[in-house]
């Protein structure tokens, strides 16, 4: 599994709208509305690298309202959530 954090500048009138349009996505696991310099984060997971430009390049293309994008590709997982949940019983 290949991991992308997606950092996105979207056009104000935009941003629900494109929002519901990744979130919809199947390469897409979660999207966040963050403050800051960004507008959005898209958590990419797919299986290879060639997965990953094909739904930035060509998918994120295709939406109307995104300005600009950063991804950071992730080399490992770290997380609490993961842990609690192998360990965690009958829930």
């Amino acid at each position: 599994m290949v991991t992308a954090l997606v950092l996105l500048n979207i056009e104000r009138k935009h941003i629900k709208d494109v929002s519901q349009q990744l979130v919809n996505m199947q390469e897409i696991s979660e999207v966040y509305s963050v403050a800051g310099r960004y507008d959005l984060v898209a958590v990419v997971r797919v299986k290879t690298n060639a997965q990953i430009a094909d739904t930035i390049a060509g998918k994120f293309g295709e939406l109307k309202g995104i300005t600009a994008t950063e991804t950071l590709i992730a080399f490992n997982t770290y997380s609490r959530h993961d842990l609690e949940h192998m360990f965690s019983i009958g829930e």
